[in-house]
């Protein structure tokens, strides 16, 4: 695949000065904040320009993207078909639990929004990937989901894993939302039961995470764990456990789901993503001791930023006081030592209050880091925070979303060169990114900065 990004995406010139990458190892924080918005890289922030993106998107999201992630769908078997490049159509092989989940998730996140405008309808294709969830990927025998099937819904790989089970909760919740399927609902109950049951770790809080088809418990990492590490807790699973279990509590009200909620909420405060951000981690012990092995070293800036609006989300469905001075010490964070301030982007990962040490930007942090933003600018006005998202903006239209289709590619570098041209496939699908401009549009469309 070419390394020139041009070929495949739309880069408006500029006419902004460079400025070395050192600069930011020199100069204090809010100096060199100062510093590139008086040398013009950093936008003058007013209400018209994001409110000009706002638009521009909902019409890229109406015009484009939704109507992309319509033809994936699988007119044979149901669900979806994703195998996409930048270089065209692939083939698809498999259907992966996690990918499925999230693609009902947007269809019907889609139909909520009206993102069909007079045109489409995206329910039938929220309908369809909820059809083959429960008829093709469900476990007739033990309950729950495979983690992979092949195209028509047999089982390739029947392990038990947590991180994939809470999509379908989300995507389920999310498609009664907007068909009134009481039938979706239910299923997303009775799957939050049998989690209860069968992976709660009653004695220590939290969740066991790996498990055979038949639901024993995976405690050794081996090839089939396949996300996150076998016998360790994690900050991946843990965060979207929570996500779907606010969603999940807000339309039902049951107890017991509040109950796994708070649960989630405080375990994931405490251990994962605690108030001094740095301290942030990947993987804890089933005790919650501290793990050193080096594959969990580190802390991911995408995560960080993604917990902290869930967590306002969560509080706020909870009904309690948001933690306002923890999603800042998140978003800040992310933004002083994981941020690209020359050209714009989130980098993937690094080590508590250094700079990243994986400056690769891949879609779905930079989705989060605008979801995050949003939210904060819709609570107060933050310059820092306006600024990065302007930025933020520039950059993935120059360099990571795809001109005639306004999808964005999997991984870019940190100057923008593509390294992954990823449109669709077993972990990428219409979620992070949808999710995000909606929020961004929701926030800016008809709002004032000032």
């Amino acid at each position: 695949m070419s390394d020139k990004p041009s070929k495949y995406l739309a880069r408006p010139t500029t006419t902004n000065r460079q400025v070395d990458d050192s600069l930011i190892s020199r100069l204090s924080f809010p100096v060199y904040l100062w510093a590139v918005a008086g040398l013009g890289l950093i936008s003058p922030l007013s209400g018209a320009p994001l409110a000009d993106h706002a638009t521009a998107y909902r019409r890229q999201l109406t015009e484009k993207v939704m109507p992309y992630w319509l033809n994936t769908v699988d007119a044979r078997h149901g669900g979806y078909l994703l195998a996409d490049d930048a270089k065209g159509r692939g083939v698809a092989r498999e259907k992966h639990l996690v990918a499925q989940s999230r693609m009902v998730w947007g269809f019907a996140h889609a139909h909520l929004k009206h993102l069909g405008g007079a045109e489409r309808d995206y329910l039938p294709a929220a309908r369809s990937g909820c059809a083959f969830l429960l008829e093709r990927m469900r476990d007739p025998v033990h309950g729950g989901y495979y983690w992979r099937t092949d195209l028509s819904g047999s089982p390739a790989a029947e392990r038990k894993i947590m991180y994939g089970q809470s999509f379908v909760i989300y995507g389920l919740v999310e498609y009664y939302r907007a068909s009134g399927d009481q039938e979706a609902l239910r299923q997303a109950l009775e799957l939050f039961r049998l989690i209860q049951a069968k992976a709660h770790d009653a004695r220590h809080g939290g969740w066991i995470e790996h498990f055979t088809r038949d639901w024993q418990p995976v405690l050794q990492h081996d090839a089939e764990c396949v996300v996150e590490v076998g016998g360790l807790k994690s900050a991946n699973t843990h965060l979207h456990l929570m996500e779907a279990f606010t969603e999940l509590y807000e339309t039902t009200r049951e107890e017991a789901v509040k109950k796994a909620l708070i649960e989630a909420l405080d375990l994931n405060r405490k251990y994962f993503y605690p108030p001094d951000a740095g301290k942030s981690c990947f993987h804890r012990q089933l005790d919650w001791g501290p793990v050193t092995a080096p594959r969990s070293a580190g802390l991911s800036y995408g995560h960080n930023v993604e917990f902290a609006w869930l967590m306002i989300r969560a509080q706020k469905v909870l009904g309690q006081k948001p933690a306002w001075a923890h999603f800042d010490a998140h978003i800040n964070h992310a933004l002083k030592y994981g941020y690209d301030w020359i050209r714009g982007g989130l980098y993937y990962k690094g080590t508590n209050d250094q700079p990243a040490s994986n400056t690769d930007k891949v879609w779905w942090a930079e989705a989060e880091l605008i979801a995050a933003l949003s939210d904060s600018l819709a609570r107060r006005f933050h310059p820092t925070h306006a600024a990065a998202l302007e930025k933020q903006i520039h950059f993935l239209d120059q360099y990571q979303t795809v001109a005639a289709d306004g999808i964005w590619l999997d991984t870019v570098t940190a100057d923008g060169t593509i390294k992954s041209g990823g449109k669709a496939h077993g972990w990428k699908a219409n979620y992070h990114d949808v999710r995000a401009l909606v929020k961004f549009i929701e926030t800016f469309e008809t709002s004032v900065q000032r």
